[in-house]
């Protein structure tokens, strides 16, 4: 379902059940609840530092391992973004973001082309922050563009702290997305020399 910019996505299977709402004109607001504290955590950075109104109630198989919820939160908000943008219409397409978390310092950079790519160069040092696997940091970016059909570059630049790492590419990716959705004014049609974004 979509009404104006703003998508709903429920997605049921036998690992997880989903609901996620996201609106591209918010003002920040946040409600999410995955059972995986940190994954929480750095969503609640992509709508307050995207200005997006991001809604998740996730319920998954938990006792197994994060990776189902995680992996699905990831499809359906990048399903929503997908259809909240339409036919993409007006929008200003590209955006990029540096985001400074203390020590380190992250870049995304996106375009909201309908070309789905992902690029993503993000080390750790430790298996996992709380209860989110690292490993599924680049999941997450890569599922997002996929699904979103967007091209994504993703680089942490520098940096000492997992956890400060994975903030400052979440925050990244919300101030990339935001700048990147925008309305442009000046712009009646689709931002394509192709006359397409969804093809």
């Amino acid at each position: 379902m979509t009404t104006g910019r703003r998508a709903t996505i429920t997605r049921r299977t036998n690992e997880t059940s989903i609901r996620l709402t996201l609106d591209l004109d918010g003002s920040g607001r946040a409600d999410i609840h995955t059972g995986v504290g940190f994954f929480d955590h750095m969503l609640h950075h992509v709508a307050v530092h995207g200005l997006l109104d991001l809604s998740v109630k996730a319920e998954g198989d938990l006792h197994i391992d994060a990776h189902h919820t995680i992996e699905d939160v990831a499809i359906a908000f990048g399903q929503a973004l997908d259809q909240a943008l339409g036919d993409r219409r007006g929008i200003v397409r590209m955006g990029m973001a540096t985001v400074p978390m203390d020590e380190a310092l992250a870049r995304v950079v996106v375009d909201l082309s309908g070309r789905p790519y992902a690029v993503i160069e993000a080390a750790f040092d430790t298996p996992a922050i709380g209860e989110m696997p690292t490993s599924l940091v680049a999941h997450v970016l890569e599922t997002i563009a996929f699904n979103g059909r967007l091209n994504l570059h993703a680089h942490v630049l520098y940096g000492r702290d997992d956890h400060h790492r994975a903030e400052a590419l979440f925050k990244a990716l919300g101030r990339a997305l935001d700048a990147a959705t925008r309305i442009d004014e000046r712009r009646g049609g689709v931002p394509s020399t192709k006359g397409t974004l969804t093809a």
